[in-house]
């Protein structure tokens, strides 16, 4: 690459270089050194300021200076400086030292600009480890993840060189993230080959790798037979836990860790906020709510945004608020959380004006922020404001949309009733249609019994996911409902034919320190005889205030017996050993692995208002907060 830009004055973006020297330096020593320090103490443009008063003394650069400024040009972010820098390098002919060449390709890595970074590096006359390592790492860095991979294997086949800690490392999180389980393992043979197993910055990117890549036994042999252990090591385990959904094992690795006296960090507080989040037990999460309010970790933006989740999805809208409120310095994450937070719990109208508030204080919303947004749209039907903020994304914030955005876009049109909208919508789509934008479309034309519809929508999707039991049960159940109940019989052979089994719904609730699971038609617990008198009590309750049953939420049952299967379903057996156990007036708290039917939906409301109790049931979409006979997603679910 031979630039040859104009070399222009950098500014000093702040007040002036500190004055390491009571006089100016007056050689490039000294001024070498000083660029160094600045550079080393993350101050680029005091740095560069610095660099450009050196020479305006008259004192030229050498090979050293430029391998100092060079990482303030990367860290300036800023790619013009880098480029200026490179033609002044060209111009004191350095560009074919090695050490100036790999501080050179570096900052073109750091700044995003890897074809300029590959040019560097296919002009270098010679090449160090390091060289190869800085490509490798670029690629990384810039998700270019295969080819770091390929860089890794150009240096295996050359005899004089010998990767080291780095190299292996950095490879091994390029494994991870494209899932090369294969290739990690060779690499696992070669760093026990060369003797480098003991380091423990190497056993860690190991741990990683086998955890990303789903084998968590293989992590966990290589954990047990660490020699040494740092904070990084049990986070990764951790981390690994809640990625294989072993959350009862990330805490038994935290217990464990604390144990051995090794403090839990910032990463290691919000990823078992993320473990208690993920199944909903919030006497784990306030503990480490009380771990981090001791440890002074409350203005770290990663585990305050991971509380604000914890608290909203064990059910504790008010807590989540209470935590987002006292964040001083909120960015997008934290925002974004509480966001979700209030569409999951359905207050779609609080989450759009959260979302407003947030454009308002000038901070710049995500990818992930949009989905949840145009989500709460869908839920409350806010068809104009949902366009106008998926328009937003590309045309104000230069955001290209997903399959999520576009998913949320069909569920939108598709709530309402406008399904044709929602094919021509498909239809337009820039990018391929996937599982989530066809399995949109069918939710609706389940609600709104498009049969004809519906019918091609499931086909499609059959095809996309032949092994989702959802798409076979959506469609049967539209037959059902027109009754067409041998399409539906059809519908279920299929899925006997294709080996696909429904999953077995299921609900539970804690009660003091302990968990019980009720599934459809159970009847293992000790109380079940109290269960079902409780259920014949709500029964003749709600009867009096107007209840019909839904039996179109009854499948699979014997001619005249649907009514009496739906009073077996999960969750209402779970409502009602609630109602039995728990403290008069306090809330009951139950979970589902599926998506709520609308007859017990409608038993949790009449519920609500009889006992005067507080239901909150977290299903697999949202929360349905019951108060007084009414539900926070306002029947529109």
């Amino acid at each position: 690459m031979k630039l040859r830009l104009p070399l222009l004055q950098f500014v000093s973006h702040g007040n002036p270089a500190p004055k390491f020297y009571s006089a100016a330096p007056n050689n490039v020593v000294t001024w070498t050194t000083l660029i160094t320090q600045l550079s080393r103490s993350n101050k680029p443009f005091h740095a560069l300021n610095s660099f450009n008063r050196m020479r305006a003394a008259g004192i030229y650069p050498n090979h050293f200076t430029f391998s100092a400024i060079l990482p303030a040009c990367a860290n300036t972010l800023i790619l013009i400086h880098g480029q200026q820098m490179h033609a002044l390098i060209h111009k004191h002919c350095f560009d074919t030292d090695t050490f100036v060449a790999t501080a050179l390709l570096d900052m073109y890595a750091k700044c995003c600009h890897m074809l300029f970074a590959v040019k560097v590096f296919d002009e270098m006359p010679h090449r160090s480890l390091v060289s190869w390592n800085a490509m490798i790492v670029g690629f990384l860095r810039n998700k270019l993840y295969v080819r770091a991979i390929g860089i890794f294997r150009e240096v295996l086949r050359d005899a004089a060189l010998d990767p080291d800690e780095v190299s292996f490392s950095s490879v091994l999180s390029a494994c991870a993230s494209v899932v090369d389980l294969g290739f990690g393992m060779q690499v696992h043979g070669n760093i026990v080959k060369r003797g480098l197993i003991v380091l423990v910055y190497v056993n860690n990117s190991l741990v990683d790798m086998y955890c990303k890549c789903g084998s968590f036994d293989a992590a966990n042999k290589l954990f047990d037979a660490a020699g040494d252990r740092d904070i990084v090591t049990w986070n990764v385990m951790i981390v690994g836990c809640g990625r294989s959904e072993n959350f009862e094992q990330a805490w038994s690795f935290f217990r464990a860790m604390k144990r051995e006296g090794v403090v839990p960090d910032e990463a290691s507080c919000s990823s078992l906020l993320h473990a208690s989040a993920s199944v909903a037990v919030l006497a784990q999460g306030t503990l480490i709510h009380n771990h981090v309010l001791k440890t002074g970790y409350l203005k770290n933006a990663c585990v305050l945004s991971s509380l604000v989740t914890m608290y909203g999805k064990c059910g504790n809208l008010f807590d989540a608020y209470r935590v987002f409120q006292e964040i001083e310095n909120c960015n997008v994450v934290c925002w974004t959380a509480m966001i979700a937070v209030c569409h999951q719990h359905g207050c779609a109208n609080e989450a759009i004006e959260l979302f407003e508030e947030m454009l308002r204080e000038g901070v710049v919303p995500e990818y992930i922020t949009f989905v949840s947004v145009l989500s709460a749209c869908s839920h409350t039907g806010l068809v104009d404001d949902g366009f106008k903020y998926f328009n937003s994304m590309v045309s104000v914030h230069n955001i290209k949309p997903g399959p999520e955005h576009y998913a949320c876009m069909v569920d939108l049109l598709g709530r309402v009733g406008r399904l044709e909208e929602a094919c021509n919508f498909i239809e337009s789509m820039p990018i391929k249609p996937d599982s989530s934008v066809w399995g949109a479309l069918l939710g609706a034309c389940g609600k709104y019994a498009d049969v004809e519809m519906g019918r091609k929508v499931a086909e499609r999707l059959f095809k996309l996911e032949p092994d989702n039991p959802g798409n076979y049960r959506l469609l049967s159940n539209i037959y059902t409902r027109h009754g067409m109940l041998e399409k539906a019989d059809e519908v279920r052979q299929l899925m006997g034919i294709n080996r696909v089994r429904k999953e077995t719904g299921c609900s539970w609730i804690d009660v003091k320190d302990r968990t019980f699971v009720f599934t459809v038609n159970d009847r293992s617990h000790s109380r079940t005889d109290e269960i079902h008198e409780m259920l014949q009590k709500l029964k003749e309750l709600i009867k009096k205030r107007g209840y019909v049953a839904e039996t179109q939420f009854a499948t699979n049952i014997v001619e005249g017996t649907e009514e009496q299967s739906l009073w077996y379903h999960s969750e209402k057996l779970a409502l009602a050993f609630g109602l039995l156990v728990l403290p008069v007036g306090s809330p009951v708290r139950i979970k589902k692995n599926l998506r709520t039917c609308g007859d017990c939906h409608t038993v949790m409301k009449f519920a609500s208002e009889i006992f005067k109790r507080e239901i909150i049931v977290r299903d697999i979409n949202r929360f349905h907060r019951f108060t007084n006979g009414l539900c926070s997603c306002r029947d529109y679910w």
